[in-house]
This record gives structure tokens, C-alpha cells and sequence, in this order.
């Protein structure tokens, strides 16, 4: 089994609960255990700043999925969200992103897939919710909360807890 984080995020329609229920199918169709789920954070949009706010998350799940079985699993998830990856505006507006963080202590640079995810250390909407729930775990050489200590976290704010 693997410990995989997953970053989740989206700025289009009840995103909460669409977290809720992309969580429910990622420990279903990648038969994974939830080990962690963090708070979710409002967070300033990135890349295309003219847009709503962000929730962004990140999970621990378990699973015995390789890395692009996994992959295959995320992206099915986004699209059954309305997610469109072939016409999207790059950083635009979506119902869902599902972004494997860390795979293990796996390195992969192939087209489809990069882990460590290579924008990790500069993304304080990531870097936040992951030190909530692996603060000191070691991703590509560097501890959760020493990276999220280098980066601003202006604009980015924990959101109540849901009932």
C-alpha cells in the first residue's frame, strides 16, 4: 500500500460538496482508505488572477493503485464533475482539480506525470492545508512545514467546519 496526497481544489459551484463526494469516489474507485482530510481554505486564484476565489484541500488516502492507474482514476473523477481538461483555459475557472502531490517517496518525470508534484514548494494554496495534516513529512527532501514557512499565505483563510 501507498500513502499518496492528493490536493483538491475548485472555484465553480457548490465546491464543498463536491469535495465531499469526489473524496467518497476516490476512496471507492481507487479502493483507498482515507487517512487525513484537512480543513478547507478560500485562497486567492493563481496564474489567472480575474476569477473567483479557490477552496482548496488535500487528503492522505491509501491504495495499492500505481501511480498512473491513480492518475487515470483522478482525472475520470474531475470529468465526472464537469471537469474538460482538453478545453480549459490553463489556471482558468473549474469545478474540480485533483492533483497527486506525492506518491510515497516516488520520483517520476514523465510527460503525464511528475512527482513529486512540481509546483509543490511555490503553491502556499497547497502547502497550507498539507502541513494541516503532514506537517513533518519529508516530500522530495524538504519537511511539509519548513516549506509552507517560506512562501505567503496572504489572502488564504481556513473555512468553518461544515455540519
Amino acid at each position: 500500500m501507498a500513502s499518496v496526497l492528493i490536493a483538491l481544489g475548485g472555484n465553480v459551484g457548490d465546491v464543498r460538496a463536491t469535495f465531499r463526494k469526489a473524496i467518497a469516489n476516490i476512496c471507492g474507485m481507487a479502493q483507498a482508505a482515507l487517512l487525513a482530510r484537512s480543513s478547507d481554505y478560500s485562497t486567492p486564484p493563481w496564474g489567472e488572477e480575474q476569477q473567483q476565489s479557490f477552496i482548496n484541500a488535500c487528503i492522505e488516502i491509501e491504495t495499492s493503485l500505481d501511480p498512473h492507474a491513480l492518475l487515470f482514476t483522478l482525472h475520470k473523477i474531475e470529468t465526472r464533475f464537469g471537469r474538460d481538461r482538453a478545453n480549459e483555459r490553463r489556471w482558468g475557472p473549474r469545478t474540480l482539480d485533483l492533483d497527486m502531490i506525492a506518491y510515497d517517496d516516488i520520483k517520476l518525470d514523465k510527460p503525464e506525470l511528475i512527482l513529486p508534484h512540481p509546483r509543490l514548494f511555490e503553491r502556499a494554496f497547497v502547502l497550507v492545508p498539507l502541513a494541516e495534516i503532514v506537517p513533518n513529512r519529508l516530500i522530495a527532501g524538504r519537511r511539509v512545514a519548513d516549506a509552507l514557512a517560506q512562501v505567503s499565505t496572504d489572502g488564504i483563510f481556513r473555512l468553518p467546519d461544515l455540519e
